[in-house]
């Protein structure tokens, strides 16, 4: 009689065991981390992606190696010293200036459109998190970004994505974007 006990016992214990390391996946499965030489911020990159070195551009990139055309990029740019993410103006001033002077500048063949823009605070640092619509001549592709300002430097980190695969990696993506840590 025991034994019979002990075998559904056992099955519910082995699905409860799945079930929570199934949980313990959750936002940071399949993300390696990355630290920057100084020490001085952090963030996670989809696992299988590799950097590329980019001359005179931002600081980092990392590209999918299947989907060449997906990215993780940070670029670092000098601000006031006294300033803070605020002074800049609001999420929805600084994602239309973002926009306006780098997503999609006159000239550049490139429309974009600021979707959302939304502010969020993290270990003691105010972010803005940004997600564009952006409108090449022969594609759509989607942007999330996230900008903080720490010490003088503006902080920008952003996904890129072809529109047809922005609903895949949606999440993923939100999970890239809000990983990003000044870590001194």
């Amino acid at each position: 009689m025991r034994s019979l006990l002990r075998q559904p016992l056992r099955s519910l214990l082995v699905l409860l065991c799945v079930l929570m390391l199934s949980a313990c996946g959750g936002a940071g499965a399949g993300l390696n981390s990355f630290k920057s030489p100084d020490g001085r911020y952090a963030f996670l990159y989809p696992t299988g992606w590799t950097r590329v070195a980019v001359t005179g551009g931002p600081a980092v990139v990392f590209h999918d190696l299947i989907n060449s055309d997906e990215t993780v990029s940070l670029v670092v740019s000098d601000v006031d010293a006294e300033d803070d993410l605020q002074t800049l103006g609001s999420a929805v001033a600084v994602g239309e200036r973002l926009r306006r002077e780098v997503i999609a500048p006159d000239g550049s063949g490139r429309d974009a459109d600021l979707i959302e823009a939304r502010e969020r605070e993290s270990d003691g640092h105010v972010f803005y998190d940004l997600e564009y619509a952006v409108h090449l001549q022969d594609r759509d592709r989607h942007e999330l970004a996230t900008v903080v300002v720490d010490r003088g430097r503006l902080y920008t980190l952003a996904t890129s994505t072809n529109e047809d695969r922005w609903p895949k990696v949606k999440a993923l993506f939100e999970s890239v974007i809000s990983s990003f840590t000044l870590l001194i």
